[in-house]
């Protein structure tokens, strides 16, 4: 990658940095989302002919950021501060993909070369370290091979075991944790599948149409009473929360914010799509599992059909959406690019394992819960 700032330090140069006084993360993060609308950024940063107090917020939080990739991905810990406030910058950078019907201003600096640049400084160690957490001696394999794996992995997650977290969501998980996990997940069900929308353009063939299909039906058929995330909101207002999209950005732990990420990357980058699909084929397969888990507490709970609706619908759906996945989608394409179809099961493992971290934490934050 070439550097558009090399005056700054590499990780190498400081991944034994200790700080006395560890930065405000959060400071850093306010300070880059004025960097985000600030005019003529590039101009001004790149360029070196800024105001100066946009050079000194720029050192600030460069500073922070080089600070935190060197403490994130260089130890063996995984250090809860410089993973969150890393993961943070890059979804203020990766929601400038959506349009959320706010201020157009935002968008001022959407195709800036320092953006793109913060982006790729994080997104570079970040997924390295990523890779390292999964076997991926798979390019071996054959293409019956990678059919076989890809069957074999759909049949056992349709219905996994019981899992303690399983269990404790099923069983034990209190009205008051139950909401706070509805809020944690409004991040992306409000905005359900928009991901998707950046891989639907191109030639025509079987494939894309499965995949417009599943978005089609994501969407409501074009129907906003339809709509799978007009479901989610209504279930957040039955339980009396903010529907409004991020209202609860603050309370989402890290991992799901990598997850959400790790999927705007994989989107983004077509060289990925194989990846991407495979990751998804998973997501659609795993769902009516977790769903049935979240109907089940509901239940329990005595809660109103408004308050877990949204679940209801999607273990109908997804059941659907999971086979025209892996049979209309991913087995195509492993004949199709059967020199790069394991790049289907890395990607399905990943998002396994990514997901699995995700719930994981979520289930340590609500069984915690001061929720209110």
């Amino acid at each position: 990658m070439v550097l558009l700032r090399p005056d700054l330090p590499s990780i190498d140069e400081v991944k034994d940095f200790v700080s006395p006084a560890p930065p405000d993360y959060d400071r850093a993060e306010q300070l880059f989302i004025q960097i985000l609308t600030t005019e003529n950024l590039d101009r001004q940063v790149i360029a070196k002919q800024g105001k100066e107090d946009v050079k000194l917020a720029v050192k600030e939080f460069e500073t922070a950021l080089e600070i935190a990739l060197a403490i994130a991905y260089t130890n063996r810990a995984t250090p809860e501060s410089e993973n969150r406030f890393l993961q943070r910058i890059l979804y203020r950078i990766n929601r400038l993909n959506f349009i959320w019907y706010k201020d157009l201003n935002e968008y001022t600096n959407e195709r800036s070369l320092y953006v793109r640049w913060v982006r790729d400084r994080i997104e570079e160690p970040w997924q390295a370290w990523e890779s390292a957490q999964i076997d991926l001696n798979l390019n071996n394999l054959s293409a019956d091979d990678i059919k076989a794996a890809l069957i074999a992995r759909g049949d056992d997650d349709l219905a996994p075991p019981i899992s303690a977290n399983k269990r404790y969501l099923r069983h034990e998980m209190t009205l008051e944790s139950y909401r706070h996990l509805i809020a944690i997940a409004s991040l992306d069900g409000l905005v359900e599948s928009s991901r998707l929308c950046h891989l639907l353009g191109g030639a025509s063939n079987e494939i894309q149409a499965t995949l417009i299909r599943v978005l089609l039906e994501e969407y409501g058929n074009g129907r906003l009473s339809r709509k799978h995330s007009t479901f989610f909101a209504e279930m957040m207002a039955e339980l009396n929360l903010d529907s409004t999209p991020e209202a609860y950005l603050d309370l989402v732990p890290w991992e799901v914010l990598a997850s959400i990420n790790h999927n705007f990357l994989l989107t983004q980058c077509k060289r990925n799509f194989l990846r991407y699909i495979g990751g998804f084929t998973y997501f659609e397969i795993v769902g009516p599992s977790v769903y049935q888990d979240y109907i089940a507490a509901a239940a329990r709970l005595e809660l109103s059909e408004t308050a877990k609706g949204y679940w209801e619908l999607h273990v109908k759906e997804d059941e659907r959406h999971g086979q025209w996945m892996l049979h209309n989608v991913s087995l195509p394409l492993v004949d199709m690019y059967p020199q790069h179809a394991w790049e289907l099961v890395l990607g399905y493992d990943q998002d396994k394992y990514m997901s699995g971290r995700a719930g994981d934490a979520v289930v340590k934050i609500i069984q915690n819960s001061t929720f209110n």
